[in-house]
């Protein structure tokens, strides 16, 4: 049975919330504000997360970029709820750490296919080596027990959605991708107005990797289209690698 931590100071809808996921067959703990949502966090190891923004003592925000700082709970997967649905406060939301976003007031359905989505997810990507699946190519090789890449012989740690989104753009390396089918495989749902969500997180995985984010070689914008990673073959990494050793000889 999956664990869920929710925490939110609106008691209706903490026990509206919880006698649906309970349900729907998940264990829900609760905490009515930041200090004891983050020490249930730790305490408790959940499956997910359940956040809301406006908390007293301590935000949301601030509790998911805790929360995303500590090794214990850095992977556990985050779904915030708000009232707050302007795009600004969607993308301090992904940058402060969340996985997944829903605004106040929800229908109790898509609450649930979010959860369903996130812990999918999150329960299937270290299964990733056992498929037929492109685990590397180029300079790039995927670890998905760890949720890492290799990438020009250097280790880069990356979140759930980072590896997902990767992984989605290596399956078609030279392909350009449309927002709606990385929404559909990354986050597992078809929302018509979230592309936002995945400027995001882009945005995110070029920080990790690109030499010079603002001018990306890699992951490329398709302006219209969607996006596309464009890697070099292993000929051509060889041949940057012996360049930049004779420059640093």
């Amino acid at each position: 049975m999956h664990r869920i931590l929710l925490i939110d100071d609106d008691p209706a809808i903490s026990e509206l919330v919880s006698i649906n996921l309970e349900m729907a067959g998940y264990e829900v703990h609760q905490a009515p504000d930041g200090i004891k949502g983050q020490a249930l966090a730790l305490q408790l190891q959940p499956d997910l997360i359940m956040l809301d923004l406006m908390l007293p003592r301590v935000d949301g925000f601030t509790v998911c970029q805790r929360l995303r700082r500590d090794e214990r709970t850095t992977d556990i997967p985050v779904l915030m709820l708000t009232a707050l649905g302007q795009t600004q406060d969607k993308v301090e939301g992904f940058n402060a750490g969340a996985d997944d976003y829903l605004t106040k007031p929800f229908e109790l359905e898509e609450m649930l296919a979010r959860v369903r989505a996130l812990l999918r997810r999150t329960d299937r990507i270290p299964q990733a080596a056992k498929h037929t699946e492109i685990l590397n190519y180029g300079p790039l090789t995927l670890i998905p027990e760890r949720f890492e890449t290799i990438w020009f012989n250097q280790t880069v740690k990356l979140t759930h959605l980072e590896f997902e989104l990767l992984h989605c753009l290596l399956q078609r390396h030279g392909q350009t991708v449309s927002p709606s089918e990385i929404l559909k495989e990354v986050w597992g749902y078809d929302p018509d107005d979230d592309i936002e969500t995945i400027r995001v997180h882009v945005r995110h995985l070029r920080t990790k990797l690109e030499p010079d984010p603002r001018h990306p070689q890699y992951i490329k914008t398709v302006y219209g289209a969607g996006y596309c990673l464009e890697l070099p073959n292993s000929e051509e990494t060889a041949e940057a690698g012996s360049s930049n050793s004779a420059k640093a000889e």
